[in-house]
């Protein structure tokens, strides 16, 4: 409502009016759609400095706002005042917060190229480096020595970011590795095309265990890993990757020859049951004997026993009769 008051009164031609209700709206509810709305005005009108101060004051309420940096700074590449314009971009970039930080370093670091101010824009990638290791960042650096023509530059770039994210994520280093070798194929030689195939990494599945946000056990997946061959850490699982390959070929190659001995195994295993039900018959019978000795033993001795006790009832009849 308050913008579509202003455009009536500069309708009516009344500038002066319009400007005081844009003033008013903008110190009852300061808002980003009011601020650019008002500054679109004094561009309109051609009113430049008004539009300076109403930048400064849209940046003293919303510091953190990327997109109005860069707008402030256009409008002065655009009126020509290139080291005021430079400023800002410097002031912007020390701010403590910002919601679109990359948009603004690339929109610094362009404008620099755009004034062809390549040491600059060299020192601002650097700058960059030191607050980020993104992949965007050197990949963007090596394309800027790309195109000014510096390949051993670029070359160079490539070989400080593979350095610097050896213990980064693989995914970055993929995307790294394939980039300098698309750089390598166009602008270097076979050589250097071998030396960074070489350092390409092996693609493997795996699977891992996924839970459920209470924690519950919800299965398996499967997902890809990538093994560096020049990351040390994972020379060992190179190496357990080669071991478990040739033992597969070696099992593939033992099974055709152990199918063919499953008739003769199943032979021999029923030759040795039926030994073995004999060794036990013979166990039996052996028992049995034994068993046999001990009563013929049992029984003779009850015999002698009972002769004993008949010789001696004997013995006491007649000494009773004798008496």
């Amino acid at each position: 409502i308050w913008i579509m008051f202003a455009h009536f009164e500069v309708r009516q031609l009344q500038l002066r009016d319009a400007r005081k209700i844009m003033g008013n709206a903008i110190g009852m509810c300061p808002r980003e759609k009011l601020f650019r709305s008002y500054v679109d005005l004094e561009l309109q009108l051609r009113e430049f400095d008004r539009c300076r101060i109403l930048y400064g004051k849209f940046l003293e309420y919303s510091p953190e706002n990327s997109s109005t940096w860069i707008k402030f700074a256009e409008l002065e590449t655009l009126l020509g005042d290139i080291e005021r314009a430079r400023a800002i971009f410097a002031l912007a970039v020390q701010q403590p917060a910002l919601d679109m930080p990359e948009v603004l370093w690339k929109a610094y670091i362009d404008f620099e190229i755009n004034q062809e101010e390549y040491v600059k824009a060299r020192r601002l990638y650097e700058s960059l480096l030191e607050r980020t290791t993104h992949i965007k960042v050197w990949i963007s650096m090596a394309e800027f020595e790309l195109h000014i023509g510096n390949i051993n530059a670029a070359r160079a770039v490539y070989e400080r970011a593979n350095r610097a994210l050896a213990n980064g994520d693989k995914e970055e280093r993929l995307i790294l590795l394939e980039s300098w070798l698309n750089f390598e194929q166009e602008h270097g030689d076979a050589t250097n095309v071998d030396k960074i195939s070489k350092l390409m990494p092996k693609k493997v599945k795996k699977r891992r265990q996924i839970q459920t946000e209470d924690g519950l056990d919800a299965g398996w997946e499967e997902y890809f890993d990538y093994i560096f061959p020049d990351d040390q850490a994972s020379k060992g699982s190179l190496k357990l990757l080669e071991a478990a390959r040739r033992w597969k070929e070696k099992m593939a190659a033992l099974e055709e020859p152990l199918d063919r001995d499953e008739p003769k195994r199943e032979i021999d295993e029923s030759e040795r049951d039926d030994e073995n039900v004999r060794n036990g018959f013979n166990e039996r019978e052996k028992k049995i004997r034994e068993g046999d000795s001990d009563t013929d033993i049992s029984d003779s001795s009850s015999e002698t026993d009972s002769d004993s006790d008949s010789s001696s009832s004997s013995s006491t009849s007649d000494s009773i009769h004798s008496k």
